[in-house]
């Protein structure tokens, strides 16, 4: 559940940082401001949907450091603890906070000037665009990645989106749920995505900060580094510039993405009311599969970026 109180505070801090942003000139972009007042009102909508009904003699909650140690060693005791207490806001916050850190840390090794000329060259060249309208594009972007305020503000804008994903899968694993014929609370779907993703986030991005920082900065692509830089995958096996839509497909299968994938089907089972274990990972693979279809298509349509 969420506190509409909670939800009011984001969304008035929100319309404060826009006023500061717009009026006051603070270098801190309407993103941040933008992306709090959405959050709480979201918030707010969302605090209209009740907790589902407990298990009949729920356990304890567990503390979020049992949570964190269960998800990797006992995940089955981590999400039947989460069905009777969906709490999912430190995951996300630990999820966010590493996503921010690795594209900090990725932007200050490469260089803003390299990142920036090199993804605006792949956009001219892909939909002609002129050249004076490119630079100045140059220009603004490579001063917003060297804006303190502004990387501040991306911390926010990070967990705003992860929030948004997470939420509407949620939505999505509730309707998978109840075709299969089993019954998931909106509160207990959101805790699944989130603590399915916290072992995956935290293993990829501790060894792509070692990579980062092992690895000549010359080596590393400036765009598909940004996803991470542990190569466990079948997309090792072909060129990302010369068969984009391949490598798209083989990166799903890949050792982190099936950790995901299992993680997932696991969270489902323990999470939800009358699903079986079969349409748990038919859900997962059928989510799976989705994902592997988008990123497809958007390697067909934006693959001339990876060369």
């Amino acid at each position: 559940m969420v506190n509409r109180t909670h939800a009011y505070i984001v969304f008035g801090v929100g319309i404060l940082l826009i006023i500061a942003a717009a009026v006051l000139k603070v270098p801190i972009g309407i993103g941040p401001g933008a992306a709090l007042a959405f959050l709480g009102l979201a918030l707010f909508g969302l605090s209209f949907i009740p907790l589902a009904a407990a298990p009949a003699e729920p356990p304890p909650p567990m503390s979020f450091p049992a949570k964190l140690a269960g998800i990797f060693f006992e995940p089955s005791s981590v999400f039947r603890n989460l069905r009777a207490h969906p709490r999912w806001l430190a995951a996300l916050v630990l999820t966010s906070l590493l996503a921010f850190a690795y594209a900090t840390a990725f932007v200050q090794r490469l260089t803003p000037e390299r990142i920036v000329n090199f993804t605006n060259d792949k956009v001219a060249e892909r939909f002609n665009l002129p050249p004076e309208q490119m630079a100045q594009a140059k220009a603004d972007q490579i001063a917003d990645a060297k804006s303190p305020a502004k990387t501040a503000g991306r911390a926010v804008t990070t967990f705003v989106f992860s929030f948004f994903m997470a939420a509407v899968l949620a939505g999505l694993y509730v309707l998978a749920v109840l075709l299969f014929g089993g019954r998931l609370g909106f509160w207990q779907a959101l805790a699944v995505w989130v603590w399915a993703a916290v072992p995956v986030e935290i293993i990829r991005t501790v060894l792509s900060l070692v990579l980062l920082y092992i690895k000549d900065p010359d080596d590393i692509h400036p765009v598909l580094g940004q996803g991470g830089l542990v190569t466990d995958n079948l997309g090792i096996l072909v060129r990302s510039a010369e068969h984009p839509v391949f490598f798209a497909i083989l990166s799903f299968f890949g050792v982190l993405s099936f950790y995901r994938l299992w993680l997932t089907a696991t969270g489902l089972r323990h999470a939800s009311d009358k699903l079986s274990s079969g349409s748990a990972w038919a859900i997962a693979i059928i989510f799976w599969l989705i994902g592997m279809l988008m990123l497809t298509a958007f390697s067909a349509l934006f693959g001339g970026i990876m060369s």
